[in-house]
């Protein structure tokens, strides 16, 4: 049975449409909004997700003293983790603001264009682009480990299935934003629950003292003990900050929110950094009452249910809920990453195809590059989250900075501004607000809250692995200005401005590639003729049996187009063509134009076309940066009695 060409592509739509679904038009894209219990879901997953890694992170540093002075130390981790807590609600309020005042979403991108200039604006950008792509990596990676916690059998497995979980998180997001937010809903509240319930019991067990000590932990090798410092402390500090990340996300997202747009994302953060608290909070605690001990083959979070629910059915539970939220994680970056992108790209500043919306009205190419990058970060880090989380964090903190400062410099001017007076940003418009005084205080005191975390970030962790995401920042800040450059001359070039009136092409000049003589040929000669007498037909002889041939048979099909044979002893076809090409374009004269015209049959059935030379497609490669020179195929489709009359 023959499959025509309709039927390949009718098969490829069933496929693509069972994937992702049926297209949407575009007027639907005000229905594809989401309230607050889906949007909780969406974009808070990757900060509540945290609670499973930070307090790891922490007592992964604090390790290092234990020999020294005990597990007294472990202490330290209640009062570290309490620090974050205040960290997170100076930048919720600092949030809450920015919400507010840019209710189009694009977080600390837009603010930071608006208010400090194009090269902090892409620094932040470039900052949360590479914190999006780690989140994915480390929430990913981690819900891995999770997993092989319970079952140590799929250890070796780690990157497959990490790299599976990341192209299925793709699929789901290519169906659309409401369509994923329902289906990530359900684990995220599951998870939400399950630990809840664990923590709630735990402290029972505490109050009441029924909280035993953990067992059966191997504990990590710590090849060289030191005292408690306050390098250390920093260091565990910074480290358990990543419990922060993915606080922006909802003020780059408001967009994807129902009406009231800014009202709901605002509430929406107010429930997410609440419930962040409690959660951070209580693992850490428990985790310190029961002597968890950070390991390479058992999770904290493992330690503390294993502890509280022993190894039964509700242990493997809350290691499955974990696993969950640590995958549904992942679709905050999803959500977010396309969206900024897009916004870079609208600006000008990364290839404008990431701009485009797909069937789904959600930014596939942005969704598809996320998943790409994400997936070789699992692969060079071997899935493993210790490995990858010296790399976090900084790059949100240094967007929180950006954007908190960003802030500070909107409400300055907006108090100096009179009462009637404003002025217009890309953002919105800016007006005289009474209580800029409060708000400017708000920003500022979080702009340095968050710089001074960024920097001892950079410090305690630039060994480990933090250099690379400051050198990666400013290199992408690079690649950003060369790109925007780049479409600036190409916008130049373009302008019709002071073009004046375009010259006629008063002479167009053709040459007929042909291999030998068949139909296919003579459809394109005929094609030729449409638009210009002046045509050479073009031979390239490596064999003069063949040569002679061709001659004979052109002079009966020929139509009387003069023939010129190219000899290659060397057998090169691209080289001598090219060469020829060069001379004739060389002896154009004003306005006239050469044309190369390049017959290609296609084949009935798409699996055969790999058996024939792609001649046209080696021509473009090799004149595209010729003026005056135009590549054009003419298909002939084998099995069809009336071929098509249009050039491709």
């Amino acid at each position: 049975m023959t499959i025509s060409s309709s039927d390949e592509r009718d098969l490829v739509t069933s496929f693509k449409r069972v994937l992702v679904g049926r297209p949407l038009p575009s007027h639907e894209a005000p229905h594809q909004t989401i309230g607050k219990t889906v949007g909780l879901a969406v974009f808070a997953s990757d900060a509540l997700s945290s609670t499973a890694y930070a307090t790891e992170a922490i007592l992964e540093v604090l390790a290092f003293a234990v020999p020294l002075a005990g597990m007294a130390v472990l202490g330290y981790s209640i009062y570290i983790s309490i620090a974050i807590i205040f960290l997170l609600a100076v930048v919720t309020i600092s949030y809450q603001q920015t919400i507010h005042a840019y209710p189009g979403g694009g977080g600390a991108y837009i603010v930071a264009r608006d208010n400090l200039g194009e090269l902090p604006a892409q620094t932040a950008g470039a900052a949360l682009l590479t914190d999006y792509i780690l989140t994915v990596s480390v929430s990913i990676s981690s819900g891995v480990a999770q997993l092989a916690s319970g079952f140590p059998a799929l250890h070796p497995y780690r990157v497959e299935i990490a790299v599976g979980l990341v192209l299925m998180m793709m699929i789901i997001n290519l169906r659309g934003v409401k369509e994923s937010g329902v289906t990530f809903a359900i684990p995220t509240y599951f998870f939400l629950g399950v630990t809840l319930i664990t923590i709630g019991i735990g402290f029972f067990k505490y109050f009441t003292g029924g909280l035993d000590a953990v067992t059966g932990v191997t504990p990590a090798a710590v090849e060289a003990a030191r005292g408690v410092t306050l390098f250390l402390i920093l260091h565990a500090f910074s480290s358990g900050c990543t419990a922060l990340t993915g606080v922006e996300a909802i003020s780059n997202g408001i967009t994807a929110f129902k009406e009231p747009k800014s009202r709901n994302a605002a509430t929406t953060l107010i429930w997410m950094s609440a419930i962040l608290s409690v959660m951070f909070f209580g693992i850490t605690f428990l985790s310190n009452q029961i002597g968890a001990q950070f390991s390479h083959t058992e999770t904290i979070i493992s330690q503390l249910g294993r502890t509280i629910w022993g190894a039964g059915l509700m242990w493997y539970v809350l290691l499955g809920s974990t696993t969950l939220i640590l995958v549904m994680a992942a679709n905050t970056s999803f959500a977010d990453f396309p969206r900024l992108g897009a916004l870079h790209a609208g600006d000008g500043f990364l290839p404008r195809q990431l701009t485009f919306r797909g069937s789904r009205l959600v930014f596939s190419n942005g969704i598809a590059a996320l998943a790409g990058f994400a997936s070789v970060l699992i692969i060079a880090f071997r899935a493993e989250t210790t490995a990858l989380i010296p790399l976090y964090a900084i790059g949100v903190f240094l967007s929180f900075t950006l954007s908190q400062t960003g802030m500070a410099v909107r409400w300055w001017k907006s108090g100096h501004l009179k009462p009637d007076e404003e002025f217009v940003q890309q953002g919105g418009t800016v007006r005289h607000d009474p209580r800029w005084r409060l708000k400017l205080a708000i920003n500022g005191f979080g702009a340095v809250l968050t710089a001074i975390v960024m920097i001892v970030f950079a410090v305690t962790k630039f060994l480990d692995g933090a250099w690379i995401v400051i050198v990666l920042v400013p290199t992408l800040v690079l690649i950003f200005f060369r790109i925007h450059h780049h479409y600036r001359d190409v916008a130049a070039n373009l302008s019709l401005e002071d073009f004046g009136e375009a010259p006629r092409v008063q002479r167009n000049r053709v040459l007929l590639l042909i291999s030998g003589v068949h139909r296919g040929v003579l459809h394109a000669l005929r094609y030729a003729r449409s638009f210009s007498n002046d045509i050479t037909a073009v031979y390239v002889s490596a064999d003069p049996l063949e040569e002679e041939k061709l001659k004979n048979k052109w002079a009966t099909w020929g139509d009387g187009v003069r023939l010129h044979i190219i000899a290659s002893p060397y057998r090169r076809l691209i080289e001598p063509l090219s060469a020829y090409i060069d001379r004739m374009a060389d002896q154009l004269g004003p306005h006239e134009m050469l044309t190369v015209v390049v017959p290609q049959f296609i084949p009935a059935q798409w699996i055969y076309s790999g058996l024939h030379m792609n001649t046209a497609s080696l021509l473009r490669k090799a004149l595209l940066k010729r003026p005056d020179i135009v590549i054009m195929e003419v298909p002939y489709h084998l099995g069809q009695n009336e071929p098509q009359e249009n050039a491709v």
